[in-house]
């Protein structure tokens, strides 16, 4: 196992991650869509040439060609920006890797409003809901390098495809090596009793953090767990959590439609009611701009957290 702590950006971590499992398994390939430069995958490039293919910028024939080589009894990682993984290239996803019954590792970079400055046609706020409804697909969300490292080669090993999402340059490093981080677990951060904050995605962690302070400031004691599992979900501890403190916060950096706090919505509805709030994505599509304004232009902010944890907490 790799100590990620000294990883400058989460992009790196899942490279690594293909890496080290490359050296462990022959059939491990790489491929890319003409954006190694960007997703750093020039690192496997350089160690494993003869392993390694550029798609050009044709994501859907990536996933194909991806599809194909999991025939031929390969394992490929394959990278691209988040809204070309999954918009463009869905087609394929669904029918050539999920129907098939193909296993490929799809990765997904500038997820969210991380995208920046590529503005809203590079914005997924929908890959999310697209890729939970492919059956058997594995979706991840890290909120951090070792956890972004170890839940890749944990998807690996369990032998099914896999969507990652994740920013790709900067780097949180929340989780010593040695942490318990568990696939289709949640990390508890923090135990509260008025409510419980339900974060994905490194961004709304970081902002849930900060968000557990400023409410404790305020006489509001409130629980925090990285889900960083989308898909499959933690029901266990929802459900405990939905015991404990009767409300349930989700933060996630993507659309409510199709999103995260959707689906714990709808499986609480069956089993464990709560009351709840979201903050997250609404009815509109993506704009250019660098992170900090667009995590308050779209509502993703600690004191968004704060305050509807506050209106939470009194209903």
């Amino acid at each position: 196992m790799r100590d990620t702590s000294d990883v400058a950006n989460m992009r790196d971590a899942v490279i690594l991650a293909a890496m080290d499992l490359a050296a462990e398994h022959p059939e491990v390939v790489f491929l890319e869509s003409d954006l190694a430069g960007c997703s750093n995958s020039t690192m496997f490039q350089k160690q494993y040439p003869d392993r390694f293919f550029n798609c050009g910028i044709a994501e859907a024939n990536m996933v194909g060609v991806a599809a194909g080589l999991s025939s031929m009894g390969f394992v490929p990682f394959a990278h691209s920006f988040g809204c070309f993984a999954t918009r463009r290239a869905y087609d394929q996803l669904f029918l050539s890797v999920g129907y098939a019954k193909q296993r490929v590792i799809l990765i997904g970079t500038d997820a969210g409003v991380t995208a920046q400055l590529n503005g809203g046609t590079h914005m997924p706020f929908e890959d999310v809901g697209l890729t939970r409804l492919i059956p058997d697909l594995i979706v991840l969300d890290p909120s951090d390098t070792q956890s972004c490292y170890e839940l890749v080669r944990q998807a690996y090993e369990s032998g099914h495809s896999v969507y990652i999402r994740l920013r790709r340059k900067g780097s949180t490093h929340r989780y010593a090596l040695g942490t318990k981080i568990e696939l289709g677990k949640g990390i508890v951060l923090n135990e509260g009793k008025d409510l419980s904050i339900v974060a994905t995605d490194e961004a709304m962690v970081n902002e849930a953090v900060k968000a557990v302070e400023a409410l404790k400031e305020k006489g509001i004691s409130a629980g925090l767990v990285d889900m960083h599992t989308i898909k499959p979900l933690d029901t266990e501890l929802l459900e405990k959590l939905s015991q404990q403190t009767g409300r349930i916060l989700v933060c996630e950096n993507a659309r409510y439609a199709g999103g995260i706090g959707e689906a714990i919505a709808a499986h609480l509805a069956k089993t464990c009611p709560a009351k709840m709030d979201f903050v997250c994505v609404g009815e509109e599509f993506g704009e250019v701009g660098k992170q900090d304004y667009l995590m308050k232009r779209f509502n993703l902010t600690c004191a968004d957290i704060v305050a509807k944890a506050e209106a939470l907490a009194k209903r």
